[in-house]
């Protein structure tokens, strides 16, 4: 069994010494590469799971027996239970061992999604993707402590390259995946996947997860608890208020004051409390703090154009799931290669800053391209403004990473991932409800404005004047006119949303440079 082999030359980290004097790992693995991949495969497994279940909804609920409202707990469950568990990650991992832990995660999750492809009912399966939701909560973040720990510093940021690959492309691979297992299986196997790459991931954990101290920390039981019921209130806010029509109904009042006040609590405790659930040098760190923030930004950008694009693609532009999948694809390969390049000039001594920086401003470009689309938007266009964006999230990704755990203790390394995780998660919560919404509304709207300027004078279609004359016949005409008058409509509420988000990532730059300079070589 591997065990930790302690880095020469460390000091306490709790003191402010350095944490790492020499370009030497944390801990020692047997096997590094399959090691690596057994890591790899159970962060892919859950990041993937986060997306692959959306395009299956619609044919679970025929299954289950379960109605437009209640379905979608299928997906709120999950994410619910994922926010509330992610927090406790650092203290769990100290309590009862880092190897321990991760490997009953990985465990849990595989048995959670059999439990999913078996379930009956509609009760059945939200308890099931609840108990999905709190396994793979712990999957992220220890498998990039599990990276960071058993790499030498100076190759950390090619190592944070690799993990956030999978981080980035599972959620681009899901709906394709989805939908194509979804077609041509069963929706069941969007769960039943889950089982061959599971087993192989907790096979190679079981030989080369090496053991981390085991550190006896008191746990903050208040502080969970408020933090516990901020997020869980401020998901359900987000996944109900649509449906809920927002302010004008009494649930989602409760659910953002809820969200306010348990928030307002648990940030007077954490910074007033004896021992809280997360140490107060974390947010002391600038490099770190910033990088929370920037965490929101991404889920924001990322998570909410990929909550767009597969809709506008499918009901404006007519693509079919495995082809919406397809041409979503180059935004990985963008990904990929940024990350690979952003990996190298963080080795050669590059300012992170100016890397993120830039990242941000290609992908405030790709967004500008998405705004100035139409409904003859060719095929080229979408893959390309794709493209462009993977490459500026894979810049933004790797030195943001790299610069916050730079400079955070090795001992603290399991709370931050959580805590970058977490914000992750709450960013892209919150991106898909805001760009959501604001399609709604927008089209709503949009559909109004265009809707008074349709008379006899300005339509080409039809001659609008005479039309009642022709009973059935002027039905499915005036039909086809506001069919056409809404995909207008709703075109100019996705540009709209394509613009939010391009101001986002614009307005993101400036703050780049209230991080700190940090490079891998000034840190030897």
């Amino acid at each position: 069994m591997a065990t930790a082999a302690p880095a020469a030359g460390r000091r306490d980290s709790r003191r402010g010494a350095p944490a790492e004097l020499e370009d030497v790992a944390l801990l020692q693995v047997p096997n590094r590469w399959l090691f690596m991949v057994g890591v790899m495969a159970a962060s892919l497994l859950q990041v993937l799971d986060t997306t692959i279940a959306n395009v299956a909804v619609p044919h679970m609920q025929a299954s289950l027996g379960a109605t437009p409202d209640t379905i979608s707990w299928v997906l709120t469950s999950y994410i619910v239970a994922s926010a509330v568990a992610m927090p406790i990650t650092g203290w769990l991992a100290d309590r009862i061992g880092m190897r321990t832990l991760f490997i009953g995660a990985v465990s849990g999750f595989i048995i959670a999604s059999a439990l999913c492809g078996i379930a009956q009912n509609l009760s059945e399966m939200v308890l099931f993707r609840a108990f999905q939701g709190i396994s793979g909560a712990f999957i992220a973040p220890l498998s990039q402590t599990a990276m960071l720990d058993t790499t030498r510093p100076s190759r950390q940021p090619q190592i944070i390259a690799v993990w956030g690959l999978g981080i980035m492309i599972g959620p681009i691979l899901g709906p394709l995946i989805g939908g194509w297992l979804t077609e041509n299986w069963n929706w069941r196997w969007v769960f039943y996947v889950n089982l061959p790459v599971g087993v192989a991931a907790l096979t190679i954990l079981l030989a080369q997860m090496p053991k981390r101290e085991i550190r006896r920390r008191r746990f903050d039981l208040f502080g969970f608890a408020m933090i516990a019921l901020a997020l869980s209130s401020l998901q359900l806010f987000l996944d109900r208020g649509n449906e809920a029509d927002w302010f004008s109904s009494a649930e989602t009042w409760i659910y953002l004051a809820t969200a306010i006040s348990s928030t307002w609590i648990a940030a007077i405790h954490l910074a007033t409390a004896k021992s809280p659930l997360f140490h107060r040098a974390l947010f002391a760190d600038v490099n770190f703090a910033i990088a929370l923030l920037f965490m929101i930004v991404i889920g924001v950008v990322m998570f909410g154009t990929m909550a767009l694009l597969p809709l506008m693609l499918q009901q404006l532009l007519g693509y079919d799931v495995i082809g919406t999948g397809m041409i979503l694809m180059p935004r990985g390969v963008g990904i990929l290669i940024s990350m690979q390049l952003s990996s190298y000039l963080m080795r050669k001594g590059a300012d992170a800053r100016w890397i993120v920086a830039i990242g941000f401003l290609i992908g405030a470009w790709s967004m500008s391209w998405m705004a100035h689309w139409s409904l003859a938007v060719d095929q080229y266009s979408i893959t390309m403004s794709g493209l462009v964006q993977g490459l500026g999230i894979g810049l933004v990704f790797i030195p943001l990473n790299a610069t916050a755990f730079a400079t955070l203790p090795p001992d603290l390394r399991t709370d931050g991932s959580s805590l970058l995780n977490l914000t992750r998660n709450i960013g892209s919560s919150v991106g898909i409800s805001v760009a959501m919404t604001l399609l709604a509304r927008n089209t709503q709207k949009v559909h109004s404005a265009l809707a008074e300027h349709i008379t006899p004078a300005v339509s080409s279609m039809f001659d609008l004047s005479s039309i009642s004359q022709f009973a059935g016949y002027g039905d499915a005409a005036t039909a086809m006119v506001n069919l056409e008058v809404t995909r207008q409509a709703a075109m100019v509420a996705y540009i709209d949303d394509f613009y939010l988000m391009m101001w986002l990532s614009m307005l993101s730059v400036p703050l780049v440079f209230f991080m700190r300079k940090n490079t891998i070589h000034s840190r030897r």
